[in-house]
């Protein structure tokens, strides 16, 4: 699938109830409440990480405002959910019921209103730089976190725009490059087995290879590209020999019960088989879902195709982890680049607006059932101070046992921090 956005450039789905006054701390008061045990210890394994491309609207989704004037507060009517005092938009009734799975926060800021630039921001969780590509969560994850030698690490439906940066090819994704269909048998290029092969076969072919490389042993032990090469030659014959990897990758394996409730449209099926990896085993998955970039027709696009597609897939997913007994292991993390203008704009569309955003977050020790932060009454910024994209990206990483604040380093030597400025956000694990 493909969405061109209003730069001109077509991207293939970027590849390429308490409100907390104030969200930030200080390291040093971080620091105090964790040693008087008010941040809960991480309890996340492995993560889900919802991409939704284009940047989603945030007064037509999780944030609405009922009583701002016409020209802000748009066509749609907040609803009830199984929560009392939180309401969302009424076009995601599906998640209105499981909402007490996710903690909504609100009045994130940034100030990066393009779509890369945005991109890059929340999927590393570090203000982008000319000078660093930073990792992206799920190869953090990859690096931080052990797992089965016959999964993938990190796995992207159908891709991401991630990248592994400075930690180097040995930690970047497995892309499927494409999204499975309900009911059907999915392959993955690089895990299924091609016609009339064998894991026997292959690993014959595997061991030839081996006895041919033993001449570019001295080249390898200097070159980090080689050596991630490498480890994708031994994980892709790992990953193909193991029926366990095989398996869950076919969503036609799921059972009936389980796969009904998502629907059979993309975005769901590819959170369905999300669903099934980190069920194998697999430390982290990202879906992305785009086409979010509504500067004209927002409300038609919304209602007919986006909300419901975004409430069936993402309920599935929530309620599929709670049912098999996941979620409080799994860590899940929906967000866009940015949100979008509170004031409509005369082609019945929202345009390019950092200043306030939401994200979902559930699992991993995260309280559901409340909201964090706050926009102000017509949504065009925060009210009171705002969320960072820092500190969402320290709070996940927390989730996870993941030190926000430890140091790599780049190839060349240079000390880089996980996440530059971030800091827990306590409330989400109270």
């Amino acid at each position: 699938m493909t969405h061109r956005y209003c730069d001109g450039v077509t991207r293939r789905d970027f590849f390429q109830i308490g409100a907390l006054g104030s969200a930030g701390l200080t390291l040093s008061s971080y620091l105090q409440l964790a040693s008087a045990g008010e941040v809960q210890p991480a309890k996340g394994k492995s993560a889900i990480f919802i991409y939704l491309g284009g940047g989603p609207p945030h007064m037509d989704t999780f944030d609405l405002k009922p009583d701002a004037p016409a020209e802000f507060r748009g066509e749609f009517n907040p609803i009830d959910t199984n929560v009392a005092g939180l309401q969302i938009c009424e076009h995601l009734p599906r998640l209105a019921k499981c909402a007490d799975k996710f903690a909504v926060l609100r009045g994130i800021s940034h100030t990066l209103a393009g779509h890369e630039l945005g991109t890059s921001y929340v999927n590393t969780g570090s203000r982008p730089v000319p000078s660093l590509i930073y990792p992206g969560y799920g190869s953090v994850i990859s690096r931080e976190l052990t797992g089965a030698s016959d999964l993938p690490h990190f796995v992207a439906i159908p891709n991401t725009p991630q990248r592994a940066g400075y930690l180097g090819v040995r930690y970047a994704p497995l892309q499927t490059g494409s999204v499975p269909s309900a009911g059907q048998p999915y392959s993955v290029r690089g895990i299924s087995l091609g016609k009339d092969q064998t894991p026997e076969k292959f690993a014959a072919r595997n061991q030839l290879l081996g006895k041919l490389d033993t001449g570019l042993d001295e080249f390898r032990n200097s070159s980090k590209l080689v050596e991630g090469l490498d480890r994708f030659g031994q994980q892709a014959f790992d990953l193909i020999s193991s029926p366990r990897a095989r398996e869950a990758f076919d969503i036609s394996r799921e059972d009936p019960q389980i796969a009904e409730p998502f629907g059979t449209t993309k975005f769901a099926q590819s959170c369905l088989l999300a669903t099934r990896l980190i069920e194998a085993g697999v430390k982290f998955a990202t879906v992305s879902f785009g086409g979010w970039d509504t500067h004209s027709g927002n409300f038609k696009k919304c209602k007919e195709s986006l909300l419901p597609e975004l409430d069936q897939g993402l309920a599935g997913l929530f309620n599929t982890l709670d049912l098999k007994g996941l979620l409080p292991s799994t860590t899940v993390f929906v967000i866009g680049e940015f949100g979008r203008t509170p004031k409509i704009n005369p082609s019945a569309g929202r345009d390019h607006w950092p200043r306030a955003m939401f994200a979902l977050l559930a699992g991993g020790g995260i309280r559901g059932g409340q909201v964090i932060g706050a926009s102000d009454d017509k949504g065009q910024g925060p009210a009171g101070e705002p969320i960072t994209p820092d500190q969402v990206a320290a709070s996940f990483y927390h989730s996870l046992g993941i030190d926000f604040r430890k140091e790599y380093h780049t190839s060349t030597g240079r000390p880089v921090t996980i996440v530059r400025e971030g800091s827990v956000i306590p409330t989400l694990f109270g």
